[in-house]
């Protein structure tokens, strides 16, 4: 069965039914319905106030191939191909739809986000659950207005998106934390290690210093031995010194 299916399917059903010889199971199998539909519309039971599109004024078929499919019920139709290339509108992603029924649980899927993946940001939460930024600021800052009463809820288990989204947004913030900590440690590396508080600090009043060179205290000379000369000369001052006191001593 062909994945592509002509525009309005059932109203082209009804046309079919109506204007050619084709068994339930090609229009069925070209127009993507069940055959008992099918057969309900040509009873008058399914299809009520539906009027028959003609696929060949559309350009959908060609009356060669419904002769053709006529004419051997085995055969499937296909559609023709379009003569006018029409190009794929590219629709921006917009904020998730949450139903009515879910809407008064996104605070507490932001809650359970909050503290299982803090690492997600605001604008990802928001994509997953569809609320607002002011509405997780006053969760987060426990100024929400029925914040006593907020659980942590899984948003899969809720319903307000899939577990393959959520782990999608997980994996990108996993991937933003470890480059930014690679950043961070890279600068920290072209900067150098930083000195002590002791060096840096300078006192209060003094301002910058100059470098001072601080040497160490020379070593004790030991001292040099008395040569014989020396001490005959130091002996003899001492006899003379001696000498002399006496003499002061005998004039008194």
């Amino acid at each position: 069965m062909s994945d592509r299916r002509p525009l309005m399917p059932k109203a082209t059903a009804v046309w079919l039914v109506e204007n050619t010889s084709l068994s339930f199971e090609q229009i069925a199998e070209f127009c993507g319905l069940h055959v008992l539909e099918v057969k309900g519309i040509a009873d008058g039971d399914v299809a009520h106030g539906i009027k028959g599109m003609d696929p060949i004024s559309n350009g959908q078929l060609t009356r060669e191939e419904i002769k053709r499919a006529e004419e051997d019920h085995s055969l499937s139709l296909h559609l023709a191909e379009s003569k006018i290339d029409i190009p794929e509108v590219k629709t921006k992603k917009g904020p998730r739809y949450t139903p009515v029924s879910r809407r008064h649980d996104r605070p507490n899927a932001v809650v359970w986000l909050l503290r299982n993946h803090p690492e997600l940001k605001d604008s990802q939460i928001m994509r997953l659950v569809g609320t607002t930024k002011p509405t997780i600021a006053s969760i987060r800052d426990r100024t929400h207005w029925n914040s006593a009463n907020l659980t942590p809820q899984d948003p899969v288990t809720l319903g307000l998106c899939s577990q393959v989204d959520l782990d999608a947004e997980v994996q990108k913030a996993a991937r933003r934390v470890e480059r930014e900590r690679k950043e961070q440690q890279k600068h920290l590396e072209k900067g150098g290690t930083l000195l002590p508080t002791a060096q840096t600090t300078v006192p209060p009043g003094l301002g910058p210093q100059p470098s001072v060179e601080i040497l160490a205290p020379r070593p004790a000379e030991e001292p040099r031995a008395e040569t014989e000369a020396e001490e005959q000369a130091r002996v003899l001052a001492r006899l003379r010194e001696m000498g002399g006191a006496k003499t002061e001593e005998t004039s008194e």
